[in-house]
């Protein structure tokens, strides 16, 4: 698949504008308003329409006799239908009804027959007759009456001459009233046409994936609920997938497009629904697009990892037997496969295998290097959090794993999850047999200086650490929460996991919003976490969506100053934070109006 080239807007994405069209096309009407003038086009298939009427009825002696005898030739050549036309002047019946009725009964018979012979096993034959329709119907496209005929033959043929594109492209109306087969002829060859359809899309997915993490009223259903085949049954997807159909240059066109966007403004929700629409068109069984993807195959792979929940030995072979796979002078394959592996689904996935890979080790005192499978899901973490600059330099190379990180970081990790054991052992014990029998007092104080290290200098490790900092979350330790979170602070920014992480971090805190009355908790996630990286784009609609499930349990005198951090600023924001943030203190008054006890702070 060719990368994007460089321009502005959707327009600079396809690298392209439309053709140009001739003022007249040999053998097709004119435009709308010279047809109209010149007899909608009956003229130009041999049949009198309004010019012949019009110089019939000036040159003619008698009128009616001219009318009478217009009608007597152009109408419905069937005589034993003659004697029955003035029965139907008695009844009130207009001769326009009429033939009205009979047209649409003889389009719709016509329609239907064209749509069986689309359907023909000889596609030769096929393709001949409809070419013979199309040549001898298209000039009377410009009647709508009729025009359902034209489009239908359009609709069943494999390929559509550019000359009759070319006059579809340039009529609006006409435009509009194709189906999604022959717009996809319209597409093939005009970029900027494509693009124009496809925009509006993008910008709905994004927003629709930016309305989950940011909705302040999803309480604890998290980001990363739902199966992967129920997320690409969205209507986005599903819009996409259909315009695509079996066009491998469509399908080509819309990867640039997502690569370019995500490119420009790293947002990693374009990386997912590149993964989404392959995996869409898996399950329709498009096999003209998606056998000529090279990541079909290992996205096919570990979207079955991630539906499962598990990497098993036989996939963990399939997966690395894909790395392995690339040759030489096919290094480019590398810029998607880091796309797929920079969904934040797969970032969570792989990091949430990785730390259960790690806790089995502690469980059974082994070492990181003693386990393959960690080293493989390490290795597709490296792709996927270096998709952006790998696309950005064209430098397709996959990045190797750094020595500190499996050497430093992963044993300090792994003595910061004995440590959340032994406390929790100790915990469970009576207080006079606590720390006893030669057991470290202290299970509380900072992390390793190793660990601290490496969340700065590596994505990996940060990217660890934000699933272990999520798992001592889940598990409800507090101590093991405060411990770690402000290790975070400065080391999120811009990191590919970065709002999936603070979506998920503040849906394990309202689980844990009891905690919230104790000052060294809030002093842990506001001061320490929140307050440190509020200049974070997005930061303050989080912490705005945890204040929403958790301010009942704040102490009052806190509550004043987390209103004036997390008020959006005048700039860089849109409508939806401000929302949000006049419901949040509207919220937060009507319940200090019901307690009477609580000092007013606002």
């Amino acid at each position: 698949m060719a990368h994007p080239p460089q321009g502005g807007g959707m327009h600079g994405m396809a690298g392209s504008v439309a053709p140009a069209v001739p003022t007249g096309v040999a053998g097709l009407p004119q435009p709308a308003a010279t047809t109209a003038a010149g007899g909608f086009g009956l003229e130009e298939i041999g049949i009198p329409g309004r010019d012949y009427l019009r110089e019939a009825l000036t040159s003619c002696q008698d009128p009616l006799k001219a009318i009478e005898d217009f009608q007597i030739e152009n109408g419905i050549l069937l005589p034993s239908l003659r004697p029955m036309l003035p029965l139907l002047d008695l009844h009130g019946i207009k001769r326009l009804d009429f033939h009205n009725s009979v047209l649409e009964d003889l389009r719709d018979k016509l329609v239907a027959q064209i749509a069986e012979l689309g359907n023909s096993s000889d596609p030769k034959e096929k393709d001949k007759k409809l070419r013979d329709l199309l040549s001898k119907s298209f000039p009377v496209i410009q009647i709508k009456e009729v025009r359902p005929v034209v489009m239908s033959i359009l609709k069943n043929m494999s390929y559509i001459e550019d000359r009759y594109l070319r006059f579809l492209v340039r009529d609006k109306q006409l435009y509009a009233d194709c189906d999604i087969e022959i717009k996809r002829h319209l597409w093939r060859d005009n970029q900027s046409l494509f693009g124009d359809e496809v925009s509006p899309l993008l910008s709905q997915y994004i927003k629709n994936k930016e309305n989950v993490l940011f909705n302040h009223e999803s309480g604890v259903a998290g980001f990363f609920n739902g199966s992967p085949k129920s997320r690409r049954q969205a209507e986005v997807i599903q819009k996409l997938a259909e315009m695509i159909g079996t066009n491998v240059k469509l399908y080509d066109m819309t990867l640039q497009f997502l690569r370019t966007l995500f490119l420009r403004t790293k947002n990693v929700h374009y990386c997912t629904l590149r993964s989404e629409l392959l995996m869409a068109l898996h399950d329709r069984e498009i096999q003209e697009v998606i056998s000529v993807d090279p990541c079909h195959k290992f996205t096919w792979c570990l979207d079955a990892c991630i539906r499962e929940k598990n990497v098993d030995l036989k996939r963990s072979r399939e997966l690395q037997g894909f790395l392995d796979a690339i040759r030489h002078g096919q290094e480019q394959v590398l810029g998607d496969l880091s796309m797929t592996l920079c969904d934040p689904f797969a970032i969570n996935f792989l990091s949430q295998s990785a730390m259960k890979l790690i806790n089995h080790q502690v469980d059974k005192e082994g070492l990181p290097r003693d386990q393959p499978v960690l080293h493989l899901l390490l290795r597709m973490l490296a792709l996927g959090l270096s998709a952006w600059e790998m696309i950005e330099t064209q430098d397709f190379r996959e990045p190797k794993l750094e020595l500190p990180l499996l050497v430093q970081f992963l044993p300090a990790l792994m003595s910061l999850i004995v440590d959340d054991q032994v406390r929790s052992l100790n915990s469970k014990l009576p207080v006079e047999e606590r720390d006893t029998a030669g057991i470290i007092i202290d299970h509380s104080g900072p992390p390793p200086d190793m660990y601290d290290v490496q969340v700065s200098q590596c994505h990996i490790a940060a990217t660890l650490a934000m699933q272990y900092t999520l798992q001592t979350a889940k598990n409800k330790d507090k101590t093991g929460v405060m411990r770690v979170l402000g290790v975070l602070a400065q080391n999120i920014k811009g990191h590919p996991f970065e709002d999936a992480f603070l979506h998920s971090l503040v849906t394990l805190l309202i689980s844990m919003k009891e905690e919230f009355e104790n000052e060294d908790f809030c002093t842990s996630v506001f001061d320490e976490f929140f307050f440190t990286c509020i200049n974070v784009e997005n930061m303050n609609r989080h912490l705005m969506r945890l204040l929403w499930w958790i301010h009942t349990k704040l102490p009052p005198a806190r509550i004043s100053t987390l209103l004036k951090v997390a008020e959006p600023t005048t700039s860089g924001t849109g409508d939806a934070a401000s929302n949000m943030y006049e419901a949040l203190r509207d919220k937060m008054l009507a319940h200090q109006a019901l307690d009477p006890h609580q000092e007013n702070t606002f």
